[in-house]
């Protein structure tokens, strides 16, 4: 299917100062964001930023790139309105691929891009936890999905609650339970992606800063694609950093 790829990039990082322009063997972590993109069979991939700097790193690199106003809430207003720029068709799928991601999955892209249409205008991904630690970690993003693989909901909490299971031992995972670790990646149709600035927020949302419940709050369906394959984690502090530059 016909899809492209918006990298939303903003220089403003509280762990990691500057960390779009990290280098990475002698390229922006950005551009080589950009480039993984380009590998998924997208037919366009663009940087969203409102910085003049990571505009002039992407060109330099041959990177497409479109400036956008600073004030947007989060990523996703960011990408409507390069989305809006660019003049997509209502039904256009365009797929937001987070710019801290340089050694992201193209084919977890095209898989979850290939799950939008009319009747789920956003899709995400998600794989299986195996450690009980990712288990009861609240930084560790979970999701239930139902019967068709739509989101039922994400929480921060462990879910699906194992009752019998856990009131013997908190320290393993069933050998019947299949909890879900979300993967933040988002594709949507665009007719619905303009929608979303004018969503109300969700109580849910701000409860676990997740900004995805307010799709499930609005009564939107989301699509998930499971991946057999744990993604390689994206940059968040130095030490993550060093990890992707010690691979490149």
């Amino acid at each position: 299917m016909s899809f492209i790829a918006i990298v939303p990039a903003r220089l403003a990082s509280t762990r990691l100062p500057n960390k779009p322009l990290a280098d990475i063997a002698g390229k922006p972590m950005v551009v080589r964001t950009a480039e993984r993109a380009l590998l998924s069979g997208a037919t366009q991939v663009v940087v969203a930023t409102d910085h003049a700097d990571i505009a002039a790193a992407c060109r330099e690199h041959g990177v497409e790139v479109q400036m956008t106003r600073a004030d947007h809430p989060s990523g996703t207003d960011r990408i409507a309105e390069v989305a809006a720029a660019l003049g997509l068709a209502a039904d256009a799928v365009v797929v937001n691929v987070q710019g801290d991601e340089p050694l992201i999955d193209p084919a977890l892209i095209a898989a979850t891009a290939a799950l939008v249409n009319a009747q789920t205008p956003m899709a995400t991904a998600a794989h299986a936890i195996h450690t009980a630690q990712d288990l009861f970690n609240p930084n560790v993003v979970k999701v239930v999905l139902d019967k068709f693989s739509r989101a039922l909901y994400f929480s921060r909490a462990t879910m699906p609650w194992a009752r019998d299971a856990f009131a013997q031992n908190q320290q393993v995972i069933p050998s019947e339970y299949q909890a879900l670790r979300h993967i933040g990646l988002y594709a949507y149709q665009n007719q619905f992606l303009q929608t979303y600035p004018t969503l109300s927020m969700s109580p849910l949302e701000q409860i676990e800063a997740l900004e995805q419940l307010r799709v499930l709050w609005n009564g939107i369906a989301i699509a998930v694609h499971v991946t057999e394959h744990s993604p390689v984690a994206g940059v968040d502090t130095l030490e993550d950093l060093q990890r992707i530059r010690t691979f490149f």
